[in-house]
C-alpha cells in the first residue's frame, strides 16, 4: 500500500478527531460577523475556497478565499486563516509575516516544528493529519472538517458517508476514461477544484474543474465517449441529461460532498495504478514548495 493510499483511508478516524477538538479552538477560529480571509495554496486554496463559502452561506460574515501569494494587501480583515500542512510553505510565511500586528491571523498546520508556529497569532496543530505522501488527501479533509465543525456543519452522518466511500467499489469503467470533469457548486466547486488537482498529481490525468453552470459556457464542448465528468453535490436541472447526450458518463454525487472527494482520491490512486505510476512520488513536486531567496 501506498503512504497515500493508507492516509486517505483513515480519514473517517481523522474528521472524527476534529469535530470532536473543534470546540477547544474557537478562540482561534473566526467568530461570527468577523469579515475573514482564508488563504493557502495548492491543495490548501481549494480548501479555503470551500471553507470560505461555507461560512458566507452560514450567514456568519464576509468571508474571502485567496491562493497567498495573491492576497490583497490594501483590503482590510478582522483575521486571515491559514492553511498550510507543512507549516513552511514560502508565500504563506511570508503572508503571514506582512500581516504581523495589523491583522490577527490563525494558521492550521500538521507539523509543530516549523516556523509558522511563530509567524501566526494563534495556530490549531492538526498533526494526527500529517501526512508522509507529496499528495494531500487527509489533513486537507481534516482541517475542512474543522472549520465546518466550528460552524456547526459537521455531523456524523457525513463521517459515514466517508466510511461508504472507502468499502464502495468505483463504477466500473471509470479508471478507463479519458478525461474526467469535476464539477461543484458554492462550497463544493473548491472541492470540485480539488478532485481535478488529484487526478493530475497521482495519475498525470486530462483533469478540468468548474462551477457547474460554467460547465455549460464552452468547456462542455470537450465531453464525448470515453470522457467523465463528476458532480459534486446537487446537479443543476437538465445538466446531467445535457452531458449524457454528448456521450460522455455522467457520475452523481450520492455522497456529502466532502466525502465524494475520498471517493475521487480513490479514483485517482486507481488511474495511477492502472497507468504504473507511484502516486507517493508525483512528477516536479514536493512536500512543500519552499522558493530560494
Amino acid at each position: 500500500m501506498t503512504y497515500v493510499e493508507d492516509e486517505l483511508t483513515s480519514q473517517p478516524e481523522c474528521w472524527t478527531r476534529a469535530a470532536a477538538e473543534a470546540a477547544r479552538h474557537t478562540s482561534a477560529l473566526p467568530a461570527a460577523g468577523e469579515r475573514v480571509a482564508i488563504v493557502g495554496c495548492g491543495t490548501s486554496y481549494f480548501m479555503a475556497q470551500s471553507a470560505a463559502a461555507l461560512r458566507e452561506e452560514a450567514g456568519q460574515g464576509e468571508t474571502d478565499a485567496f491562493a497567498a501569494s495573491e492576497f490583497p494587501q490594501g483590503r482590510a480583515y478582522d483575521r486571515v486563516v491559514a492553511l498550510t500542512r507543512s507549516g513552511t510553505t514560502t508565500e504563506v510565511l511570508e503572508l503571514l509575516a506582512g500581516l504581523k500586528g495589523r491583522t490577527r491571523t490563525v494558521a492550521l498546520t500538521a507539523d509543530p516544528r516549523t516556523p509558522v508556529m511563530s509567524a501566526a497569532d494563534d495556530v490549531v496543530v492538526l498533526d494526527f493529519a500529517d501526512e508522509r505522501s507529496v499528495v494531500q488527501t487527509r489533513f486537507a479533509t481534516t482541517a475542512l472538517t474543522l472549520l465546518r465543525a466550528h460552524l456547526g456543519l459537521h455531523t456524523d452522518a457525513v463521517v459515514a458517508d466517508a466510511r461508504a466511500a472507502l468499502a464502495a467499489e468505483l463504477p466500473e469503467g471509470l479508471v478507463g476514461s479519458t478525461q474526467f470533469t469535476f464539477l461543484g457548486r458554492g462550497w463544493t466547486v473548491g472541492l470540485a477544484n480539488e478532485a481535478g488537482l488529484k487526478m493530475r498529481e497521482a495519475s498525470l490525468s486530462w483533469t478540468e474543474a468548474y462551477p457547474a453552470m460554467e460547465y455549460r459556457h464552452g468547456p462542455i464542448s470537450i465531453s464525448t465517449a470515453g470522457t467523465a465528468t463528476w458532480m459534486f453535490g446537487e446537479a443543476p436541472d437538465g445538466l446531467a441529461d445535457q452531458v449524457r447526450e454528448t456521450g460522455a458518463r455522467w457520475v452523481p454525487g450520492e455522497l456529502d460532498p466532502l466525502a465524494e472527494l475520498v471517493r475521487a482520491q480513490r479514483l485517482a490512486v486507481a488511474v495511477a495504478a492502472a497507468r504504473g505510476l507511484d502516486p507517493d512520488r508525483p512528477r516536479h513536486l514536493t512536500r512543500s514548495v519552499i522558493l530560494a531567496p
